[in-house]
């Protein structure tokens, strides 16, 4: 499977797969196979997922129409 962007409910966004992460001014993250990235906005790890959602009660289960 080649990449892949998996949202998960109430949770975070999971990038997985041959991919390089970059900010707004080009500078590239450490490359890792599957990052989980932050959809609340309550991280203080910005822009990676750090469990805030949980104690924030983030809610979002989006799903798919065509």
């Amino acid at each position: 499977m080649g990449n892949q962007i998996k949202i998960i409910n109430n949770g975070p966004l999971v990038v997985s797969g041959d991919f390089q992460l970059s900010d707004s001014q080009g500078n590239e993250f450490s490359k890792r196979e599957k990052i989980f990235l932050c959809r609340c906005g309550h991280s203080n790890n910005k822009p990676f997922c750090d469990g805030s959602h949980k104690k924030a009660g983030f809610e979002s289960s989006p799903k798919f129409s065509s």
